[in-house]
């Protein structure tokens, strides 16, 4: 139960084996592969063995997949309203999958595909094309001529448009001029489409006039009247409309083939993976080199794969990871858990993995969360509510990996919930016969039961942080850090025990005396390790007015208790509410506001009882003993976007 204990990984294989040697590594899915050009420690053997060789370019499938993504994508907006059938989750061995696919016939189904896009494509740019003319066509339809008369021997005919703000002042302008006729077509709050025939001998005055307005003369290609290119254009949208129609049913058949493009894009993701990680091997004229890394417990398992699939021709070789990849933070890190504890380490996670070479916090912090989650809900009904729903999600659906981790960790997550909403007797916020603590009345205890819960838990960020030192053989700091903080607590607690509960004088001594010494020791530490002796005195006082800081990390803990009794106050204020409606509505809408109120508390007590329960571990109990920033094991397997692929050996694949 902490950080999996990882070996450097060297593999060494005939340049012909390389695709095959990628694909069993893919399917065996325990190896991450690194950059062989990144690695410092590479270059005088990448210099002296590999001197002409260049990286790999080779072409992507990216292109592939985007051709396919969009056509998945395409059939689901545009294929009508047929039923479109997906590719169901399951779990697929890698190697019989690949072996089964047809890449050939999906790339001739995309191709069709695409030729009914580029057909919607060209549908739609007619269609706006027509709207477009149908539009123009219903601003001008109440003018009898076409746009583009002939020209005429002593007058001018001008259609156009000014802004509807300039109207009134443009049409008195043109009107004060003689023989000139001006007609308005069509208006609205923006603009004003017109028509004018005025002599050609005031075209400098009109032209002056419209220039003055910032007239904008409406042109057309057409020398038929407005009203019959309105009526073509709206023929023409009938048209394409059924054409459309046609097209979307066309595009709905093949919603039957989803599943096939979906495996499509899941094939072309498996040989991108190792497209992209073939630029981090290094290939010359016989030989392609491999390096990464592997858990110590994967090693012979591996080598024994290997043996027989490739008769001994690939060397193998496994080392410690040295000092300075230790120093430099280049190990990776994969965590290794009990089936109970695992769901919780995507709560590490989210923190920060641990290094290589340190605690893996969740194992400790388990129990911790556990409790305090449960304390936060502390409702039977909301628990076995979790528990229902989780386990149906679980056990009757096949779910994505991240999704499954979530689904479990709320599973186990209910357990404690129903127990503590037995402790408080609350089942929806209704009150159970039994119960032993009453949140409306026994406030103080459930207050003092979180600072008891508070204090194991810090009590434990102390010791995890002397441990820590102690494994790094540095006793004084395990000393400075830990041990002399707890005697420093433990000593004002039983002080503070003996003056207010028990009226011990003998006990507030002890407690004083054990503080006293552990504070001395909180300043001596320093000034032995410090290179100057005043600096480390100093350094000391300052480390001791970190007590204050305790004070705080006691007061954080009593969310534990405003939160679990706030949750259930709630919910029994939703069921006071709809009590108190007359027996028609309360057995009607009742019903339905009262499922809608408790279920918009049920997502406010587990989000708030989530975060907060998290935030205390991250805040209140790692930061005594945990520094975090390792990397993650970057393992080299598919890409298990619709799909689960099992570990080619038969291995128990990873929750």
């Amino acid at each position: 139960m902490a950080v999996t204990k990882l070996s450097k990984l060297t593999l060494i294989a005939p340049e012909t084996h390389q695709e095959r040697l990628l694909k069993k590594l893919q399917s065996l899915q325990m190896v991450e592969i690194e950059d062989v050009f990144e690695n410092a420690e590479n270059q005088p053997w990448l210099k002296e063995f590999f001197a002409d060789y260049q990286q790999e370019t080779a072409t992507s499938y990216a292109e592939t997949l985007r051709r396919i993504q969009e056509a998945i994508l395409f059939i689901r907006r545009q294929g009508g309203s047929g039923k479109i059938r997906e590719w169901q989750r399951q779990s697929l061995q890698l190697p019989a999958f690949e072996d089964s696919f047809q890449e050939q016939t999906v790339l001739t189904l995309v191709e069709q595909i695409e030729e009914l896009q580029l057909q919607w494509q060209k549908n739609h740019e007619a269609m706006q094309a027509a709207s477009q003319s149908e539009t123009w066509g219903m601003e001008w339809q109440n003018l009898d001529v076409s746009l583009e008369e002939k020209e005429l021997a002593f007058a001018t005919f001008f259609c156009g448009s000014v802004e509807s703000s300039h109207w009134e002042a443009i049409s008195a302008t043109l009107k004060q001029l003689d023989a000139v006729y001006l007609e308005m077509i069509y208006s609205d709050t923006k603009k004003t489409n017109f028509s004018c025939l005025y002599p050609k001998k005031l075209s400098a005055e009109v032209e002056n006039v419209f220039q003055r307005y910032s007239v904008k003369k409406e042109n057309t290609d057409s020398l038929k009247k407005p009203k019959v290119l309105l009526h073509e254009a709206q023929a023409k949208l009938r048209e394409l409309a059924d054409q459309r129609k046609q097209l979307a049913n066309q595009i709905g058949t093949y919603k039957t083939k989803i599943a096939c493009l979906q495996q499509a894009e899941e094939y072309f993701l498996t040989k991108e993976q190792r497209k992209m990680v073939r630029k981090r091997l290094v290939t010359g004229k016989h030989h392609t080199v491999l390096r990464g890394w592997v858990a110590q417990q994967d090693q012979q398992t591996l080598e024994k794969e290997l043996a027989d699939s490739f008769n001994g021709e690939v060397y193998c070789s496994f080392n410690e990871p040295t000092l300075e990849e230790l120093t430099a933070n280049q190990v990776p890190v994969k965590l290794q858990n009990a089936s109970f504890i695992r769901p919780f380490e995507m709560l590490t996670e989210m923190y920060s993995l641990p290094k290589y070479d340190e605690i893996d916090p969740t194992p400790w912090m388990t129990p911790f969360y556990y409790v305090f989650f449960g304390m936060m809900v502390a409702d039977l009904g909301y628990g076995g509510l979790m528990a229902l729903v989780t386990t149906i999600g679980l056990h009757f659906f096949r779910l994505p990996k991240g999704t499954k981790r979530f689904m479990k960790l709320f599973q186990t997550l209910s357990v404690p919930t129903m127990i503590w909403g037995l402790i408080y007797g609350s089942f929806f916020g209704a009150t159970l016969p039994f119960h032993l603590l009453s949140p409306a009345k026994d406030f103080m205890a459930i207050f003092g039961l979180s600072m008891i819960f508070g204090g194991i838990q810090l009590f434990t960020g102390l010791y995890l942080a002397a441990k820590e030192n102690i494994r790094k053989k540095d006793f004084l700091a395990a000393v400075n850090q830990g041990f002399s903080w707890q005697g420093l607590l433990a000593g004002l607690l039983v002080a503070a025990a003996g003056n207010w509960l028990f009226t011990a004088p003998a006990l507030v001594t002890l407690g004083l005396i054990i503080a006293g010494l552990s504070g001395l020791l909180i300043v001596i530490v320093p000034i032995i390790k410090g290179k100057s002796k005043v600096g480390g005195f100093f350094m000391g006082i300052y480390d001791l007015y970190g007590v204050t800081s305790y004070i705080g990390d006691f007061v954080s803990y009593s969310r534990l208790m405003a939160l679990g009794i706030s949750g259930g106050s709630i919910a029994a204020a939703f069921n006071l509410l709809v009590g108190y409606m007359p027996p028609v509505a309360r057995f009607s809408v009742g019903i339905i506001l009262l499922v809608i109120l408790q279920a918009l508390n049920i997502f406010l007590s587990l989000l708030s009882a989530y975060v907060h329960a998290a935030r205390l571990q991250y805040v209140e109990f790692f930061g005594k003993f945990f520094t975090g920033g390792g990397r993650a094991f970057d393992t080299f397997k598919p890409s298990e976007k619709y799909v689960d692929f099992e570990k080619e050996n038969g291995g128990k694949k990873d929750d």
